[in-house]
């Protein structure tokens, strides 16, 4: 993608101009009458994304006007829908427009290409002056890698995968990575982990990767790993079953965001730690009503199979407050009520810290990744009370399902530590420029600016 991204030479290349729809008349009014005129008969109106080819006296293109809008997307429809060649921004931008228009470009060059060589070549931009390279690239990659991992099939990324996939980024950054896997999990006490994920061919794990300085503030990430989930005995049907690859895309996400920080030396302390499983049928699977034990030491009464994501991640949550971090961040695609309330393109986020919270929406705003906050209601937690056990996994009301599965996670977190859960979609259901169809890292541009203004640089 970033190949994409070129330096200046003397090679020829195409001006884009940059107008924006509150512009376009005053930006038009100083134009050639080629220029009006062109834009007039193509209803250019610098909407967000919206091209206008301008050609030259002797019919080649002369120049392209797009319209933008904030963040990277009004430019990543450009590489695809224009021919090949070099093109040159033909304005001044300020830094964080100038690295939206790099990120947009490189963004919509990149393709899943796995299992096939790429279809098509793109057109190249000049790097535009004032934009952060390094940013640029460290937050292109961090996407890409999530992207990758999350449309990687289930059966090429199970739980020994994607722990490779950590050991990988950890050696690319000089970080630890370990990992506890299958009946020794029982001996380090990740219980919940375990029952989940015994059943299935590929062993459970609990993936730990740390990094930076032990003198700076601790950072811990937690990404939810299901690599499949069939919804264990109580079974998805076949339209639920469909795209449950993606159910690693909390984790994956993560390991973008890990990239980043560990990329850009942010003065933090990290620690990354994923429960992979698979949630899979078999003799020795969990069952319905079954009791669990967990790390924390609370008992967790089985009232739904399909609700596997919270109960990895209890153990992995309270391993992370083991340690007092100044904060913990969770990212998983946890449940379908976060979807119906908000889409698939704008995930939850709830928070135990208001500061916190307004810190990731302000950030979330200035970059164009947004988020929603979604309360934590303190009366709903009684639908998580169970006759036998400390709490049941689901609640009892078929009613806000994204607040009660955020208040089970709560459980697992100590009141005096900031926490944040982000249930993410972690998935493009349809292609947009710069955003095909298939595996999304929702949030981590958001994520990262405000680790970048909590933590400095």
């Amino acid at each position: 993608m970033l190949d994409y991204l070129v330096n200046r030479s003397r090679a020829k290349t195409i001006s884009i101009h940059p107008v924006s729809a509150s512009g376009v008349k005053k930006w038009l009014s100083k134009q050639r009458a080629a220029v009006k005129n062109w834009a007039a008969v193509n209803d250019f109106a610098g909407k967000p994304g919206q091209i206008c080819l301008v050609p030259s006296a002797d019919g080649h293109l002369d120049s392209v006007l797009v319209g933008t809008g904030p963040g990277p997307w009004s430019w990543a429809g450009l590489p695809a829908r224009l021919r090949t060649g070099r093109y040159a921004i033909a304005a001044e931008l300020d830094p964080p427009a100038a690295q939206d228009a790099a990120m947009g470009w490189a963004l919509g060059c990149y393709e899943f290409t796995r299992y096939r060589k790429p279809r098509r070549k793109f057109a190249s931009l000049i790097w535009p002056d004032g934009a952060d390279r390094g940013r640029v690239a460290r937050l292109v990659h961090g996407i890409a890698l999530a992207r990758d991992l999350i449309t990687t099939p289930a059966g090429d990324l199970g739980p020994a995968d994607l722990a490779e996939a950590a050991k990988t980024l950890a050696r690319k950054h000089r970080a630890r990575c370990t990992t506890i896997v299958g009946d020794a999990l029982i001996e380090k006490k990740y219980p919940a982990i375990h029952a989940v994920g015994r059943a299935a061919a590929q062993a459970p794990r609990l993936i730990d990767l740390r990094w930076g300085n032990t003198r700076h503030k601790k950072l811990t990430l937690v990404g939810k790993g299901v690599c499949f989930d069939t919804g264990g005995l109580h079974l998805k049907p076949a339209s639920g079953i469909q795209l449950m690859k993606k159910d690693m895309g909390g984790a994956a996400m993560v390991l973008g965001l890990a990239h980043a920080i560990m990329d850009a030396k942010l003065p933090v302390r990290l620690r990354v730690l994923i429960p992979a499983v698979e949630n899979s049928v078999a003799g020795n699977a969990f069952h319905p009503l079954d009791v669990l034990q967990t790390r924390k030491g609370k008992t967790v009464e089985v009232g739904n199979t399909d609700a596997e994501g919270r109960l990895i991640l209890s153990d992995a949550l309270a391993e992370a407050d083991s340690e007092n971090p100044d904060l913990i961040v969770d990212v998983a695609t946890l449940t379908g009520a976060a979807r119906v309330a908000l889409g698939t393109s704008l995930p939850a986020l709830f928070s135990s810290d208001d500061a916190v919270a307004e810190a990731i929406l302000a950030a979330g705003n200035e970059v164009d990744d947004q988020l929603w906050r979604m309360p934590l209601h303190e009366p709903y937690r009684r639908y998580l009370d169970s006759h036998v056990a400390d709490l049941n996994n689901i609640s009892e009301s078929r009613y806000g399902g994204a607040i009660t599965a955020a208040l089970f996670l709560r459980e697992f977190v100590s009141a005096k530590t900031p926490w944040v859960h982000i249930d993410t979609m972690g998935w493009n259901s349809d292609s947009k420029p710069g955003r095909p169809k298939g595996g999304e890292a929702f949030a981590l541009r958001a994520m990262y600016r405000m680790c970048e203004q909590r933590y400095g640089r």
